[in-house]
């Protein structure tokens, strides 16, 4: 066996020694000349085939083979393998024909069997679900240790014993036992509960609101905790820590308290600098200082994605970040005595928290019904405009505070709600799918809180509303061919094959059973709870939605630092021809599990014919 085949390459390096020296011993090499078929579609092929030099077109059956390069759906170039769910199945489908001069190696199928017999994750390679997929590249790509030690789990050692006193205790005595212990916060026992008491806290208590130094340390503690498990992420403990403006976060299992967490552990794990940016965006008090500290958001992003934090993980802190920057904004331009009367949303993307690099801005207010404001308008602009030079692009449909079309009262924002949900236009669909996911950033939270109530009691039954409003999930063709494969064109619009079908599928779904998370990983989540999707069902579609988001955003990334610009002119197109063969059989399980959720769809919503 010549030392050409590679082991280190997925999936020959899920095997273990035994495994590899079977390979090796049975393996053979094979040459084509220009125009050979190496494996003709309905005859039961040799095994699976590994290019060593060469180029291979995988082709459908056409009715005149004179006609068959015209259909070739897929390349394989030097180490790619081919052929291994024809030789799984004993009868191939298409056709291989090597377009050049091909020399490959040929694993037989008994060995390809017997194989897949001893290793499962070998055979989950071949032949199981996109899931399982996903799991295997994740645990075995190149970036694995990095990947590992971005995703350490809260348990990995970074759990602190809390400083845990009982009710009764005085604040004289809480004090002097957190000098005793070097502790700059302490949990009080109050029958099952726990409290937080922090050196803040009792600073407050004594000098702020005079309370005697014998007071009931119990009488000032925090008993709204923030917890998480000990095997969340610790990068979603960092995420929490950003959004909720804290240091520390208790760990719970099982409704046990199991120790704190502290921030400056969490960052010690990570070389990131996003609690920085954090602390600089709180103590911004102009706009220029604001504007300095969002600057480094993009180096932040493109850093979590080379260092393998998973896709999902990313958003959420941007997330976070971004709404966190709007509010701060918000707080500088919009007057004081005026904030409690309007509330300030993002929509769309930012609204569902899927933003990675920045898009355009979507976003609106809605104020309390009779507010008399004459500078409003032109404060708004200017909030506009501000963010424009922050980097977030203007709305091309103009969907921002600048347009008093989305500057409404609290009655005027449900009335036309209402008149779009009655409307079967493709504009207002449109634009009820944006408002649908707004969420509120800033000022009175409870304005919003009062109209989205009130549209999903308005929506409750309405079967012909959501038959109309599904229907757009179906608007754009799945890229796949009749075979079942990706088409070729060299690009693909990725939002409108993969991303837009499941968005807005679940959007509805999650609007039909009134669940009110915006974020669409967390709508799956909830509609999977309810029982209106199956467990496997949602945890396909959440691989294929974090699939075609990571694969989009590696590539805007590409085009970005390519770019004279600074900007990606084509931010949903993925160039085909840029992804290997691994990502290639991943995109198109995804876009198979797409066109199986839209005949859900379909089916669940009266939409054939």
């Amino acid at each position: 066996m010549p030392d050409s085949f590679k082991m280190t390459n997925l999936p020959f390096s899920l095997l273990d020694e035994n495994e590899q020296n079977l390979l090796r011993s049975n393996l053979d090499i094979v040459y084509y000349q220009k125009g050979e078929y190496i494996m003709t579609a309905g005859e039961e092929p040799e095994g699976v085939f590994v290019i060593l030099k060469g180029r291979v077109g995988e082709s459908e059956v056409a009715e005149d083979d004179s006609d068959a390069a015209k259909h070739v759906f897929v390349h394989y170039t030097n180490e790619d393998y081919f052929g291994g769910w024809s030789a799984i199945r004993g009868k191939a489908i298409h056709n291989f024909i090597a377009e050049e001069e091909t020399i490959c190696h040929v694993l037989p199928t008994k060995t390809l069997l017997d194989l897949m017999a001893t290793n499962s994750l070998f055979a989950d390679y071949f032949q199981q679900n996109l899931s399982a997929k996903t799991e295997i590249v994740q645990q075995h790509g190149k970036d694995q240790d990095m990947a590992e030690f971005m995703l350490a789990k809260v348990s990995d050692g970074l759990v602190r014993e809390p400083l845990v006193i009982l009710e009764g205790t005085s604040i004289r005595e809480a004090t002097m036992l957190m000098r005793e212990k070097k502790a700059d916060c302490l949990l009080v026992k109050r029958g099952n509960r726990y409290g937080m008491v922090t050196g803040t806290d009792l600073l407050d208590a004594v000098v702020v609101n005079e309370l005697p130094m014998t007071t009931d340390l119990a009488e000032i503690a925090s008993y709204r905790l923030i917890t998480v498990k000990p095997d969340d992420y610790l990068f979603n403990a960092l995420i929490i820590m950003t959004q909720q403006h804290i240091e520390r976060v208790v760990v719970m299992k099982d409704n046990e308290m199991g120790g704190i967490v502290e921030l400056t552990d969490v960052l010690s794990y990570f070389s990131s600098h996003s609690h920085v940016i954090g602390l600089r965006i709180e103590r911004a008090q102009t706009v220029e200082d604001l504007k300095e500290a969002a600057k480094g958001l993009d180096d932040l992003i493109k850093a979590l994605v080379s260092h393998g934090v998973k896709t999902r993980f990313a958003m959420d802190l941007l997330a976070a970040m971004n709404g966190r920057i709007i509010a701060k904004l918000f707080n500088i331009i919009i007057p004081a005595d005026m904030q409690p009367h309007v509330c300030l949303l993002v929509m769309g993307s930012e609204g569902r928290g899927e933003q990675i690099m920045k898009t355009d801005q979507d976003n609106a207010i809605i104020h309390r019904d009779g507010l008399v404001w004459p500078e409003m308008q032109n404060t708004l602009n200017k909030f506009s405009e501000t963010l424009i030079e922050f980097g977030f692009p203007p709305c091309p449909g103009n969907i921002m505070v600048s347009n008093p079309a989305w500057v409404k009262s609290l009655g005027d924002w449900t009335k036309m709600l209402s008149e779009w949900a009655d409307r079967c236009d493709g504009d207002s669909q449109m634009n009820l799918a944006i408002a649908v996911d707004a969420k509120p950033v800033a000022g009175n939270p409870a304005i919003f809180k009062a109209s989205r109530n009130w549209f999903m009691r308005h929506l409750r039954n309405n079967d012909v509303f959501f038959s109309h409003f599904a229907k757009a999930s179906l608007e754009f063709d799945t890229p796949l061919t009749f075979f079942g494969n990706l088409k070729d064109k060299g690009q693909l619009d990725i939002k409108k094959g993969g991303i837009f079908p499941i968005v807005h599928g679940i959007r509805t779904l999650a609007l039909e059973y009134r669940v009110k998370a915006t974020n669409t990983f967390e709508r799956i989540e909830a509609l999977t709870e309810m029982g209106q999707l199956k467990e496997k069902h949602g945890r396909e579609i959440t691989e294929a939605l974090s699939l075609f988001i990571s694969l989009r955003l590696r590539q805007q990334i590409k085009r970005i630092e390519c770019s004279d610009t600074g900007h990606d002119q084509t931010p949903n197109i993925i160039d085909l021809q840029s992804l290997d063969k691994l990502e290639r059989d991943l995109l198109r399980d995804a876009l198979h599990i797409v066109k199986g959720f839209k005949k859900h769809l379909e089916l669940r919503y009266h939409l054939g014919g």
